[in-house]
């Protein structure tokens, strides 16, 4: 699966507006902006292109189902990686028993993944979540607008009506804190 660098045309305000309009027009644009990235997206999660195809192709279903409805408060970009993410997640959750699969498990083996390590990811994940919530709010809020939403620092600013500097000082702080929080824990 190849996946060529480009420019985003489509933008949230573009789109909002597009796909009330000229719902079939915004739908192939969000085709032809996104769904390669997406599919790459998903296929470095699942490791199988059939599958990436469709749970992108799911997400878009949602779209177009809400297309009246509509509204996305962060970027398109951000909003259609947190979906395909969320799709994959419950995927994966709803496909338990497969993973399962002696075989499955062989595989991971064999990429270098075993049981004992995947339960170590999955609680430096837990506990990288909790201290990400014990951040303070401002903090917290700034922090998770830029990595899980992915809104740009002049986006944070704007939607918080605070400097890019300000912006740009939380995320050093929580990074600061992160760090140490983490670090001393893991170690």
């Amino acid at each position: 699966m190849q996946v060529l660098l480009k420019i985003f045309v489509l933008d949230t305000p573009t789109f909002i507006t597009l796909i009330k309009e000229r719902p079939e027009q915004a739908l192939k644009s969000l085709y032809d902006d996104y769904y390669e990235m997406l599919c790459y997206q998903v296929y470095l999660m699942l490791k199988d292109k059939v599958v990436a195809e469709d749970i992108v192709q799911e997400v878009f279903m949602g779209i177009w189902k809400k297309r009246e409805e509509v509204n996305i408060q962060t970027s398109l970009v951000g909003y259609l990686k947190r979906a395909c993410r969320n799709r994959t997640l419950n995927y994966i959750r709803d496909n338990a028993v497969r993973w399962e699969d002696d075989s499955a498990l062989d595989n991971r083996s064999a990429e270098g993944y075993d049981t004992e390590g995947i339960l170590e990811l999955e609680d430096l994940s837990t506990r990288i979540q909790k201290e990400i919530a014990n951040l303070p709010e401002k903090c917290c809020i700034i922090f998770n607008l830029s990595r899980f939403e992915e809104m740009t620092y002049n986006e944070i600013a704007t939607h918080l009506d605070i400097s890019v500097k300000t912006v740009e000082n939380q995320i050093s702080k929580a990074l600061k804190i992160l760090r140490q929080r983490i670090y001393t824990n893991v170690v």
